[in-house]
């Protein structure tokens, strides 16, 4: 069964986990849509709490919104752009959560550096003085302004939008990203004005975001709690390396996937590096999709390859945003072979539609001879090892009573693009 919500060929595409642009705009629409709806429980639960927020708490949330709602009626679509930053829902995740009184309090003004992005990328930024708590404003995918005195200034009107610490001497557009160099050559972390901007990544509009205060959850990543980068120590020059030569091999192997990355890939969230159990080498929140967080990549394919892996556990997040796959409180576990720990069924589907995708890309990266051949060695070799794998994945979900209908024709569409790959490589041999 194919839900009438979503046309039968995204449906397909989605589940085969092939690229296509009218998937990528659903997607993106599914992302909006959940966005939207934390952001009203934000303002319902701001208003049911009364008493419990202070005075000041309430008069800086209700500026903050308001300022947010002239934005959207300035410049609505660069508005949109700026709540569905990765960030925010993080942001909005990690409020919604928080215990009632204080802890939730704490999160409130995080809306400001919200707002204040959303009216600069609107063109209608706030002119004159604001707080800026803790000395830091945050302005998702632009970047940081700092203030050790806890005060900013902000001037719009006619010409570009300007901010200013209260104590700094200059101010900056920020808008513009010079204040952090694109090549990366040393030089201070933020400029006179207290500015730090987020850097692109070459070749499109993914940034390096490595200021972001919501860019990794306080409990840190995975098993080891690993903790995002120090941004002092960002190698931009390497990531910015590795991420043109990735780019490259994906779209020497498969163009369509290149325009599906720049889509849905809005971030990249350096974490520390370690050793031991439970550093992962990658990661997606669902809270976050759209941002895939991970160590510095060994090599262009690991990069590579990790973009495909995470950009398939937010497509499928995104998914079942709108549409369920599977049944509430099913308690069975199940080992896969790419975990040591046994998984619930929605972490199986997780895990078998990611490296599904995988697979797609190895496929095609053996035979594709505009690619060097060392990476056509190793697509070769990891899709060898991983096909069976995925397969006994697929063979456990089919006999699961936790998929709804639509989980089912979900799994039954990969289990049919498996087969097709399979086919694929036995005819190559």
């Amino acid at each position: 069964m194919i839900p009438a919500s979503v046309p039968t060929d995204v449906f397909v595409a989605l589940a085969r986990t092939r690229p296509l642009p009218a998937a990528t705009a659903a997607l993106r629409a599914a992302i909006h849509a959940r966005r939207m709806l934390l952001l009203k429980a934000l303002l319902v639960r701001v208003e049911r709490q009364g008493s419990a927020l202070s005075a000041a708490a309430h008069r800086d949330f209700e500026d903050d919104w308001a300022l947010l709602e002239r934005a959207e009626r300035a410049d609505g679509a660069a508005v949109r752009d700026v709540l569905d930053y990765p960030t925010v829902g993080a942001w909005l995740t990690e409020a919604l959560a928080a215990r009632p009184g204080t802890a939730f309090e704490a999160h409130l003004p995080h809306l400001r550096g919200v707002a204040v992005a959303a009216a600069v990328r609107s063109g209608r930024a706030p002119s004159g003085r604001f707080a800026a708590p803790s000395g830091r404003l945050a302005l998702p995918g632009l970047g940081v302004l700092r203030s050790p005195s806890g005060w900013a200034r902000a001037s719009g009107g006619a010409g570009p939008p300007r901010l200013t610490a209260a104590a700094g001497p200059g101010a900056v557009d920020p808008r513009s990203r010079r204040t952090r160099p694109e090549a990366g050559a040393p030089g201070p972390e933020e400029d006179a004005a207290g500015w730090s901007a987020l850097r692109k990544l070459p070749g499109g509009d993914t940034v390096l975001d490595d200021l972001d205060p919501y860019r990794v959850p306080s409990r840190g990543i995975g098993g080891a709690a690993a903790p995002a980068a120090d941004s002092a120590r960002t190698e931009y020059r390497t990531w910015a390396a590795r991420w043109r030569q990735a780019r490259a091999l994906l779209a020497a192997t498969d163009p369509g996937r290149v325009g599906e990355t720049d889509a849905l890939v809005r971030s990249v969230v350096p974490l520390a590096t370690g050793r031991g159990a439970g550093i992962p080498s990658g990661a997606t929140l669902r809270a976050a999709p759209g941002a895939v967080l991970t160590r510095m990549p060994a090599d262009a394919p690991d990069l590579a390859e990790t973009l495909v892996h995470e950009t398939h556990h937010s497509k499928l997040a995104a998914l079942g945003e709108a549409v369920a796959l599977c049944r509430p409180g099913g308690g069975a576990l199940h080992r896969v072979a790419w975990r040591p720990d046994p998984r619930p069924v929605p972490s199986v589907l997780q895990g078998a539609y990611a490296h599904l995708a995988l697979l797609d890309l190895w496929a095609r990266a053996e035979r594709a001879a505009a690619v060097p051949e060392e990476w056509r060695r190793r697509a070769a070799e990891r899709f060898a090892r991983y096909r069976e794998q995925v397969g006994a994945a697929l063979a456990v979900l089919g006999e699961s009573d936790e998929l709804t209908c639509v989980g089912r024709s979900f799994v039954r569409e990969m289990h049919g693009h498996h087969e097709s790959l399979g086919v694929a490589a036995r005819n190559s041999t």
